[in-house]
């Protein structure tokens, strides 16, 4: 049945009077998928998938002493929606079609950062709101890209660590990572976002794994 079926149905009366014709008018065009209460929802949603991960049992070991917890990086207006930003040019920035996050950047990206570090299986790892646990280590910082540069077909995820060893001293570095040669197909640039976020990921626990270590004398 389709929609002009179901609205003729409907304002023949199948419930009877007015009111309630309304009523099943609606209801009918809803079920009937002619009509939607909120916006159109994207023919493609994407995420980001660990490469690396925590086995099944025990994950991570030691005290706060040892323990980080990663916060959600800081992002500008650009990549704080849940679409797949490209870079057109130096100022100008467009969005791709039909495709979207599952969930906004800045919160997959910490939690795939969680998820790699904590796979090392040489520390506790706490996310967002867990930062009342109490850690030694807190690392933060900015996701400056995530996303697709038309100029060269190539996927960036960019990213600045900020990481508070607790004693005083906090450590700062940039991470990146870009997947050249990607076609404008969400099925490529998808696998391609989920590689270069990968990479980030991996260099970032390599990172702390370095510097966790140093402490002051």
């Amino acid at each position: 049945m389709n929609c002009k079926q179901v609205k003729a149905l409907a304002e023949r009366g199948v419930m009877g009077g007015k009111a309630k014709k309304a009523v099943s008018l609606a209801a009918l065009l809803l079920l009937a998928g002619c009509i939607s209460l909120g916006t159109k929802a994207p023919e493609t949603l994407i995420g980001l998938t660990p490469e690396t991960a925590a086995p099944a049992g025990a994950m991570g070991k030691g005290g706060l002493a040892e323990a980080i917890t990663v916060l959600d990086p800081d992002t500008d207006r650009r990549l704080d929606v849940r679409r797949v930003p490209v870079q057109v040019d130096a100022s100008t920035v467009a969005y791709l079609k039909d495709v979207a996050w599952v969930e906004r950047p800045a919160r997959q990206f910490r939690e795939l950062l969680a998820e790699t570090i904590r796979a090392d299986g040489q520390r506790l790892v706490f996310e967002g709101n867990d930062i009342e646990m109490g850690s030694r280590l807190v690392l933060s910082g900015r996701l400056v890209d995530m996303g697709y540069n038309a100029s060269d077909r190539s996927v960036v995820v960019r990213y600045d660590a900020l990481l508070d060893q607790g004693d005083g001293r906090v450590r700062s570095h940039r991470f990146e990572a870009v997947v050249p040669d990607v076609s404008t197909k969400t099925r490529r640039i998808a696998p391609a976002l989920n590689k270069a976020a990968n990479d980030v990921a991996r260099q970032v626990a390599e990172w702390i794994g370095q510097e966790a270590g140093t402490r002051q004398p």
